[in-house]
């Protein structure tokens, strides 16, 4: 997407009242890693600690100044201050995304980050044709499963140990991880299911999952 389209979309966001988004810019990098060693110290673990390295920026992520990348960062401002981030993925290949990381300051919890974070997935991806979104929560904490729930996204299974987080100085464990998903993609771009392919406990597993949805779809 065009950065200056996806400024646009990021400007209308939902957040608190004085909040806004802002794409990340190159001068901001440091000081970010800096907060976020400040606003979330597990952060040091971890699929996120990418988040701590300079290099993952100037590698992976899209600036206004700089070539089309699939990371995409925010800076969220409270006036001029720094006060949070949130970040996705875009797989080229699949056309899906991923919705990342939103770390906010705790002076600032309540300014609605993560459920404008999802609104903006959401948006770019009806206008780039993506047609899954995907996040993940920790079991650590109810609040970011909540987000979801709340959103409409669809819980889809656990993960036993994906990722690592720091529970305690010094005490690192794998942890239990909730996994959301959105589908963007219309009925008619979905090739039918056939159960008869599945195994039985695949076929339970599918139709838990995703029998009530499609109920919901036809009435």
């Amino acid at each position: 997407m065009d950065t200056n389209h996806l400024a646009a979309l990021v400007a209308r966001a939902p957040l608190a009242e004085g909040y806004r988004f802002e794409l990340l810019r190159r001068a901001d990098v440091d000081l970010l890693m800096a907060s976020l060693r400040a606003w979330y110290p597990d952060i040091g673990v971890g699929a996120a600690s990418c988040f701590l390295r300079s290099r993952f920026y100037a590698d992976e992520v899209q600036f206004a100044d700089g070539p089309q990348r699939d990371v995409h960062v925010l800076a969220l401002r409270h006036g001029g201050e720094l006060v949070g981030m949130f970040s996705w993925d875009v797989d080229r290949d699949t056309l899906s995304m991923y919705g990342r990381l939103g770390v906010v300051d705790p002076a600032h919890r309540g300014c609605r980050l993560a459920e404008a974070g999802l609104w903006l997935l959401e948006t770019v991806a009806a206008v780039i044709g993506a047609g899954l979104l995907y996040g993940m929560a920790t079991l650590k904490y109810p609040h970011v499963q909540r987000v979801f729930e709340r959103a409409g996204w669809t819980l889809v299974g656990i993960t036993p140990g994906y990722d690592r987080e720091m529970v305690a100085p010094g005490v690192v464990k794998r942890v239990y991880e909730a996994v959301y998903m959105k589908v963007m993609a219309s009925e008619g771009e979905l090739l039918p299911v056939q159960e008869a392919n599945m195994t039985p406990g695949t076929r339970a597993l599918f139709q838990r999952l995703f029998r009530r949805e499609r109920e919901v779809q036809t009435h």
